[in-house]
């Protein structure tokens, strides 16, 4: 099926029948693309990109770079592909890593089964033919028995509500929708509001070209080196050989070890030790450092306390190094970022960082921004303030389900989802690393690999069945629901406004929506050899008390 357009304003609307529609050409939404054609299945893939990368198709800005290191953060599915790719770096930068995704869509002609530049509005159900009809922003109506939403966690860009922003004169730019060409910051006066995971890795660079740097900051983050460095054939052969083993521990993966609950606090020298370690080596790791490092609130201070020491030691002036120092929240339950000369920036004399904790800021202004206690200028404005994460693209979509129930309703009080994958009442509809899975803990890559080959062993089953139409039934996604709030109240991880929790976005329900727990690929494995319970094959499920009352 010869699908590929890179202009949907010029081509005719699209109306076809397919198995599966795929929305989405990131790493999950290709691979899911790959393995439905592989078992001889007709499917189109849809995104509104002129071309494959998902969040590395947008995600230009300086800097940008994964966060997990580049072998890690590979497919694992195919042998040949990891023969013939090397990576560069320890942590690929952006233009690597869509260089890599754009290797795999031309090695199996992924490309081919796509509509780009192309947005899905609606997918509705109709009950009586088991289908889905899927309508887009350039008038396609496709047919489709089953609706793979691989639309990402971190892809609708948060705009901060702030008043006159429409009114600055100069641009604007945002992390999570940069322009393709080289944005040139030399000779310029340049604001950056957000210091998330984005604001670190944007703002050093921007600093060593711009005249001079404002950084507005509402919330510090905890940052921790990356000690990047180039990768070699030996690495590569290296993991490659350990890969059997890799693979394994990806079977009981829980940001939150079982052990965390019965393990001892360790000293203070064992973990000054321990961290001064891992400080050296870089990465995330910090995150592992102790199992309890998320659970105790004992073992996290000693944590957060030797960052903050780091920094002080690092940042030169003392009241930027306690601005700079997160207080209000503990290590590691926002997303810990990786840097490479992030608090040594504000050593440099062209950057200012402005603490919005003491001076909130009240309006955009055509050439600037003022705050409540003072006006600043510049020429340029970068807005790295983040996503609607994990749920704001699929809600942008009308997603309608039996007897017209809407997704939007569905979820108005927060995400539900059986193992993050399905939701109670939309048959043959899959959730890509969806709210209520590990999704963004840990390496989302290949939490994206095992939802897929997941859901094409649902439908084989199925199929094997005779019983096309996949749902669960209301009783199995309440206990999972239940469950996955229930692991994450006995962390440190609800203390926190993180994105985890949908905090950043106003209006947004604060239900916290990674599932944390151990061991969750082997929870799927064991529902799976019970003959997928909590799944339903051609029933009609008994709707949930919630959707009665609707």
């Amino acid at each position: 099926m010869q699908t590929t357009t890179s202009d949907s304003k010029s081509r005719l609307p699209v109306a076809a029948r397919v198995d599966a529609v795929v929305v989405g050409a990131g790493f999950a939404g290709l691979y899911a693309v790959h393995r439905l054609r592989k078992q001889g299945m007709t499917v189109l893939g849809i995104d509104a990109a002129s071309d494959v990368g998902g969040t590395w198709y947008w995600n230009r800005y300086p800097g940008a770079r994964c966060d997990v290191p580049s072998l890690n953060y590979s497919y694992t599915w195919s042998e040949e592909v990891r023969r013939e790719w090397r990576w560069s770096e320890k942590y690929a930068t952006q233009p690597e890593i869509l260089r890599y995704i754009q290797f795999v869509a031309d090695k199996f002609d992924l490309r081919t089964d796509y509509l780009f530049d192309t947005r899905v509005t609606a997918a509705d159900f109709d009950e009586d033919a088991g289908t889905w009809y899927v309508k887009t922003s350039a008038g396609d109506r496709i047919e489709a028995r089953y609706v793979l939403l691989a639309t990402g966690n971190l892809s609708v860009p948060n705009y901060p509500k702030v008043p006159g922003l429409g009114d600055f004169a100069g641009p604007v730019y945002h992390t999570g929708k940069w322009p393709h060409q080289k944005v040139d910051f030399r000779g310029k006066r340049v604001g950056v509001i957000g210091t998330g995971s984005s604001g670190v890795q944007a703002i050093p660079i921007i600093a060593e070209e711009a005249e001079e740097l404002l950084v507005f900051q509402r919330t510090p983050n905890f940052s921790v080196p990356a000690h990047n460095g180039p990768l070699t054939d030996e690495d590569h052969l290296r993991f490659e050989a350990d890969l059997p083993k890799f693979r394994k521990s990806l079977e009981n993966f829980g940001r939150v070890p079982s052990s965390a609950y019965s393990a001892p606090v360790p000293s203070d020298e064992e973990q000054r030790a321990r961290y001064n370690h891992l400080w050296e080596n870089g990465g995330e790791s910090f995150l592992v450092a102790f199992p309890n490092l998320l659970t105790s609130q004992e073992v996290n201070d000693g944590a957060a306390a030797f960052v903050r020491e780091k920094i002080r030691t690092i940042v030169k002036d003392p009241a930027t190094a306690r601005a700079l120092s997160a207080t209000t929240s503990p290590f590691g339950v926002k997303r810990v970022c990786v840097d490479t000369n992030y608090f040594a920036t504000f050593n440099r004399p062209n950057v200012k960082l402005v603490n919005l904790r003491q001076e909130p800021i009240e309006t955009i202004t055509h050439n600037g921004l003022m705050t409540s206690t003072g006006r600043y200028e510049f020429d340029e404005l970068v807005i790295a303030t983040g996503y609607d994460a994990m749920t704001g693209a699929i809600l942008a979509m009308d997603i309608q389900g039996r007897d017209g129930r809407k997704l939007r309703d569905e979820w108005a009080a927060g995400p539900q989802s059986y193992l993050g994958l399905m939701v109670h009442g939309f048959p043959n509809l899959f959730t890509i690393t969806g709210p209520g899975s590990p999704s963004v803990i840990g390496n989302v890559l290949l939490h994206g690999e095992h939802h897929v080959d997941y859901v094409l062993r649902l439908i084989e089953h199925a199929a094997g069945k005779q019983e096309p139409t996949i749902d669960v039934t209301a009783e199995a996604q309440d206990k999972w629901v239940a469950h996955v709030a229930a692991v994450a109240d006995k962390t440190l991880f609800p203390i926190a406004n993180s994105w985890y929790l949908g905090a950043n976005i106003p209006g947004k329900p604060r239900v916290f929506m990674p599932y944390v727990g151990e061991g969750y690929r082997t929870k799927c494995a064991e529902i799976a050899a019970l003959g997928y319970v909590g799944f339903c094959f051609n029933e009609t499920p008994v709707l949930s008390d919630s959707a009665k009352s609707a």
